[in-house]
């Protein structure tokens, strides 16, 4: 596509759960176009897609749910419509998709969906009407099964260390990172955290007390993390992070790390290369966040999420 061309945002899931006989997937009817598609719909304009991701798919199934790894991205031309500009033409639509594990609730026929149904990877995939709709689905039936799920982020704007007189363990957020700190409870909120965990700096522990506020979920210290005890003994971290991601495995909880830039790139490498999975790209920006899967502490998968509100550094 051009750099000139308009571009609709849109995101969505692949809501599943489990069944004796493997995954079952929810695949939505729409009436208004008498089609059967997996749940997505347009990101508000000041909305993170990861957030308008999951708002769609509870909105369209009426299913609480989190959000696991990241399936995927497709796009394809759709008509102009009148509040894009003049009609004869067509724009691109590009949507995300996530892995959205159902967490309970119930489906009430509305005005944009008025069926669902739960289905095998299989017989859903024959059910959708799109074939991109169905590269999606192929692509979430080839990921590992494993629903746990950890998150590592990088503290949020904390200005320059050259500036502040004091000691830098207690340098705190600027106005930019507690803006960050802010947009990062929506964000956080799609994976449904049931631990907190912080590097001891300030800017880091500022960092999750929005969320900390909000969940009513504690913030505890985890000194490994810091990037004084990293250079120390990174070893020691690379044992406790797999111990984090085990606990949370057994517990079924969701642990987020809160650390720092000298950490968090040789971390992920670390793990990325012990378990042969492929490091996404980053740019390790401040309030970033790396999602996680794992199994036995071993690292399955890992996505890559820019800050939910990018500054220039």
């Amino acid at each position: 596509m051009s750099a000139a061309e308009p571009v609709v945002r849109a995101a969505g899931g692949v809501l599943w759960r489990e069944s004796a006989d493997g995954p079952e997937v929810a695949v939505v009817h729409r009436p208004r176009y008498d089609d059967w598609s997996l749940p997505k719909g347009h990101v508000e304009p000041d909305e993170h897609p990861v957030v308008g991701g999951l708002r769609e798919v509870v909105e369209e199934t009426g299913f609480r749910a989190r959000f696991v790894r990241e399936i995927g991205d497709i796009s394809y031309p759709v008509p102009r419509r009148r509040k894009h500009g003049p009609g004869g033409a067509s724009v691109t639509k590009a949507v995300s998709y996530w892995s959205a594990l159902a967490l309970g609730g119930r489906f009430v026929p509305n005005e944009e969906t008025d069926e669902l149904r739960w289905l095998p990877v299989r017989e859903a995939s024959a059910l959708l009407t799109y074939p991109m709709d169905e590269q999606v689905l192929g692509w979430f039936g080839s990921q590992p099964r494993s629903a746990s799920t950890m998150v590592i982020v990088r503290h949020a704007k904390a200005g320059r260390k050259q500036g502040y007189q004091g000691d830098d363990q207690a340098r705190p957020l600027d106005s930019n990172g507690r803006a960050q700190a802010e947009a990062l409870v929506d964000l956080l909120g799609t994976f449904a955290p049931g631990e907190l965990l912080s590097a001891p700096p300030v800017r880091c522990t500022q960092t999750l007390e929005p969320f900390s506020a909000e969940s009513g979920l504690p913030i505890t210290e985890e000194p490994t993390m810091s990037e004084a005890a990293y250079a120390r003994d990174p070893e020691a971290a690379h044992r406790r992070i797999r111990e984090i991601a085990v606990r949370g495995e057994e517990s079924g909880t969701v642990p987020v790390v809160c650390s720092q830039g000298g950490v968090i790139p040789d971390l992920t490498a670390w793990w990325a290369k012990a378990d042969d999975v492929t490091l996404p790209e980053a740019r390790n920006r401040k309030a970033s966040a790396w999602v996680l899967t794992t199994s036995g502490g071993r690292l399955l998968t890992m996505d890559h999420i820019d800050s939910p509100l990018p500054l220039k550094r």
